[in-house]
């Protein structure tokens, strides 16, 4: 089996910063893609920003310059430095991760339990 398991969410104000970390255990061979999707109330669920295995990014254009994702491969973990929070960025943020398991041929995406991050005006 294979868990996402997010953390790193909350309150904060606008302005403020907030750091997300997603770490993936158990059965892995070898991760490809990570990344961060939100979703806000009402609304469909949003690309937030991805980094490959290699370390190229892509970015929503509405966090480009104020977000930054980053991964270690070592630790099959994720992250996103959100800065410069807006109330407009309040929404359950959710990562993913397209992992090959040990033994089997393809990879799958597998979805973290989604963190809030609550952002004040």
């Amino acid at each position: 089996q294979v868990q996402l398991v997010e953390s790193g969410g909350g309150l904060v104000q606008a302005g403020g910063s907030l750091r997300l970390s997603c770490a993936a255990s158990g059965s892995i061979a070898s991760i490809k893609a990570m990344g961060w999707y939100c979703q806000a109330p009402g609304k469909q669920r949003e690309l937030v920003a991805t980094i490959t295995s290699g370390g190229s990014t892509n970015y929503a254009d509405s966090v480009k310059g104020r977000f930054t994702i980053s991964r270690d491969n070592a630790k099959n973990t994720v992250y996103l430095q959100m800065n410069s929070l807006r109330p407009e960025d309040t929404a359950v943020y959710y990562c993913y991760a397209d992992i090959r398991r040990i033994g089997v041929v393809i990879s799958y995406d597998y979805w973290g339990q989604g963190t809030q991050v609550t952002v004040s005006s």
